[in-house]
This record gives structure tokens, C-alpha cells and sequence, in this order.
């Protein structure tokens, strides 16, 4: 579905809906489209769902990484003047709110994970070395999902595109040296903001032990597992994943 994005100064996002803002961040090879079973569902039970485009091939190299991408995400929530929001967040963009809730945890009034980077990071490093090869790239796209037709050509082109994107490729690997340096074991315990972990239980991404792992280290979450999955289960499982996040939203009363 095609949506209009909104420009305001550096800014670029898509909103849709009334109500508690649902800010929404994307992964590494993320577009907005990956989120569309969301931002269809939520608005109609009385969410806002705003998707921010995230600055990662746009920043300075000195700038490309998880803190700089957490501190962008707080000027987006000033210069929107919200003073609570659900954070949302699939692979680096899970990474990127956990660590933003670290900062504000007065502005994150939930917290939702999937596939998130901040413990483990085989994500993304062992793989770039082969750039110029198509059926390489498009095997990763496709090992990303547990039904490998999900990783349409649409998708595959596209990765493709930014590993042979020299500038993007150097990013990419800054950005998942950062993701490294910024393990968030330490920092879990000391985290209260209330967190539902949604994980593919066929994620070779990010593996289920990494979200049982947050789910011990995070006082107060809750695990949720969706069968036949791989790593980006709100693209893949839309209908499942929307139904366990508006029942966690309903049990844990977040409106």
C-alpha cells in the first residue's frame, strides 16, 4: 500500500490513526512497507502508528551508530510533542529502542521487540566480503524468513543494491560494529518499562535463546512465540503478531 510520507525539516515519516503514538523503528535492510500489517491494524483500535524513516546511510560515519540513531529518535518524539509512546522495534530498530528506553524511560510509556539485535550480533557481520554475488545475497535475504518467498525480488534487488553500495556497505559495517559496543546485557536489569517480546521461533538471525535471554534480563516482559517464523515475524506473521500485541496492549492495559 502506498502511503504519503510526511517531510517536516529532517524529518520523513508516515502517521496514521489517533491516539497513543505507536513509533515504529525499522532494521537495517528495513522499509517502512515491512511494517504495513501494523500501521493497517492499529489505527482501528484507537492507535496512532507513526513510522519514522531512520537516518542510517544519511548521518556522518562518525555518526553511524545505535546512540546517534537513539538520539535522532528522541528529536523526532520532541519535535512530534508526544510525552509517551509505545516503541516498536525489529532487528537494529529493536536495538535502537532498547537503548533509547535506557536514556528516556520517562517518554516509553510500552516497549515491543522482535528480532532484536542488543545481545547477540551475528546479525549482520560474517556475510558482506561477497558483494557482487546475486544468488549469495539473495540466499541471506531469503535465510532472514522461514518461507523464503517472502523475500520477494523487490527485496532481494534491494539489498543487493546497498552491499554494492560501497559507501552504504562501510555504514552497514560501522553500524554493526556499534550494534557490538553497545550490549545491553548490563543494562536490562536495570529496565522497567514494560516490554512484550514477540520472536520467530525459526529466527537463524537473531535465535530464540537470544529472546529468552531478554526476557530473563528484562524485569518486567513478556515472551511470545510464533511458530514457522523466521526474524521480521511482523512481515511475515502480520495477522499473528498484531493479535498478540493487541492482547499484551489489552492484558497490560496500554492504551
Amino acid at each position: 500500500m502506498e502511503r504519503n510520507i510526511i517531510e517536516e525539516g529532517k524529518f520523513r515519516y508516515i502517521e496514521i490513526g489517533e491516539g497513543t503514538p505507536i513509533v515504529i523503528l525499522h532494521g537495517l535492510m528495513g522499509g517502512l512497507s515491512n511494517f504495513d500489517g501494523v500501521a493497517n491494524y492499529f489505527p482501528k483500535k484507537g492507535y496512532k502508528v507513526v513510522l519514522p524513516e531512520l537516518p542510517i546511510y544519511t548521518l556522518n560515519i562518525l555518526k553511524t551508530n545505535i546512540k546517534a540513531f537513539a538520539k535522532f529518535v528522541h528529536e523526532f518524539i520532541k519535535h512530534k510533542k508526544y510525552d509517551k509512546v509505545i516503541l516498536l522495534g525489529n532487528s537494529l530498530g529493536g536495538h535502537i529502542a532498547l537503548y533509547y528506553t535506557k536514556m528516556h524511560p520517562e517518554f516509553v510509556e510500552a516497549l515491543v521487540i522482535t528480532g532484536s539485535s542488543g545481545l547477540y550480533e551475528s546479525a549482520m557481520g560474517d556475510s558482506y566480503p561477497r558483494r557482487g554475488d546475486y544468488e549469495f545475497i539473495k540466499k541471506k535475504a531469503e535465510d532472514v524468513f522461514y518461507d523464503p518467498a517472502v523475500a520477494t525480488k523487490e527485496i532481494v534487488d534491494d539489498v543487493y543494491a546497498t552491499v554494492n553500495d560501497r559507501i552504504k556497505l562501510i555504514k552497514t559495517l560501522t553500524i554493526a560494529k556499534s550494534a557490538i559496543r553497545h550490549n545491553m546485557a548490563k543494562d536490562l536489569p536495570k529496565m522497567n518499562t514494560r516490554t512484550c517480546i514477540i520472536w520467530g521461533r525459526n529466527d537463524i538471525v537473531t535465535p530464540p535463546d537470544v529472546a529468552e535471554e531478554f526476557n530473563e534480563l528484562l524485569p518486567d516482559s513478556d515472551l511470545f512465540w510464533i511458530d514457522k517464523c523466521g526474524h521480521a515475524a511482523m512481515m511475515e506473521k502480520p495477522n499473528e503478531f498484531n493479535e498478540i500485541l493487541d492482547q499484551w496492549f489489552e492484558k497490560r492495559n496500554i492504551k
